[in-house]
């Protein structure tokens, strides 16, 4: 009797712990799916803005606006694709800051570092280009010949820039420094015209505007060629890069395609580019060599970044460094 007894009560115990495990797995489950529930809450994309930057002489972006590229490629996603002309790279990156813009197509790298140590969460998803020898310090006078020659006098160009940091590099080959120029900050418009109307003895200049100045006759004083690497990126959020990766490989693709394009159709690249830019074609046509359009990421465009950083903090615009690295989508 007392046997039986015992079997019950241990016959009641495993039935019990059976419904415990039922009951704990049940519960797993349940959180389980509710985990999976807040994943797949990403806020729904029915449109997407794209920055479109024209100058110094950016095919890739002439090429894919005239062929709508990112328009067809969204929209096979159901979502509709826009441009956005802003050519600042403080106000790009304040754009996608605010959530305004969604993909920073052609950016600087040095406005992507400010960016970062300004807080914002910002990512590179692919190289623009690299055109060193597009960007150049011009001269009315001739006998400007050397960084040691540029000593107290008056440049114009757009601060915290590729071309300020061009400048800085040159001095620094003669031992000197911002400190030893006269530095105004001005757009590119505004120092082509300094330069011409006396106000300015040296204007730095890319571009349409640098191709027009030195057919001109105006003194070129050195290029960025082994100073600076003239590099341009893609951008998005960290935020956006990690709820809709599956856009920014969208993105990605037109990218890879419009190079394609360009390689396999270079006369009619070069023909959209002449009339977007209202370029002779024989003008774009010497321009073109000079930029590298691969998208990408290399070593050597991370380490070049590295030396922008040291730049800008050098020169005081950023007050402390950030992790360059962490920058890149891995």
């Amino acid at each position: 009797m007392k046997g039986s007894v015992t079997m019950s009560l241990k016959k009641k115990l495993s039935v019990l712990l059976a419904c415990c495990l039922v009951a704990a797995g049940t519960l797993a489950a349940g959180c389980g799916s509710d985990k999976s529930a807040q994943k797949a809450a990403a806020p729904k994309v029915d449109k997407v803005s794209i920055t479109y930057v024209q100058a110094p002489l950016n095919v890739p972006s002439i090429v894919e606006k005239a062929n709508q590229s990112f328009e067809k490629k969204f929209k096979e996603k159901n979502i509709t694709a826009s441009y956005s002309t802003i050519t600042s790279g403080a106000d790009q990156t304040a754009a996608l800051a605010s959530g305004d813009i969604q993909f920073l197509n052609c950016v600087g790298g040095s406005s992507v570092l400010l960016s970062a140590a300004n807080g914002n969460d910002i990512k590179i998803i692919s190289l623009y280009s690299q055109a060193p020898k597009a960007f150049k310090l011009f001269s009315k006078d001739g006998s400007i010949q050397s960084a040691a020659d540029l000593k107290g006098k008056t440049i114009a160009g757009p601060k915290g820039t590729i071309l300020h940091e061009l400048l800085a590099a040159y001095l620094q080959k003669a031992g000197l420094s911002m400190k030893d120029v006269k530095f105004v900050s001005m757009g590119l418009p505004a120092a082509a015209s300094a330069l011409e109307n006396g106000s300015a003895d040296c204007a730095l200049l890319a571009g349409p505007l640098a191709y027009n100045v030195e057919k001109k006759g105006m003194h070129v004083v050195t290029t960025g060629d082994g100073l600076v690497s003239g590099l341009t990126v893609t951008a998005v959020s960290g935020k956006f890069y990690k709820e809709h990766k599956d856009l920014v490989d969208t993105f990605l693709a037109v990218q890879k395609e419009t190079l394609d394009f360009m390689k396999k159709n270079p006369d009619k690249a070069l023909e959209m580019t002449a009339k977007a830019t209202e370029l002779k074609p024989e003008a774009v046509k010497e321009m073109y060599p000079l930029y590298d359009f691969s998208m990408t990421i290399t070593p050597e465009a991370i380490a070049s970044l590295k030396k922008t950083q040291d730049f800008l903090v050098a020169s005081g615009m950023m007050e402390k460094k950030v992790d360059v690295d962490g920058l890149f989508v891995k």
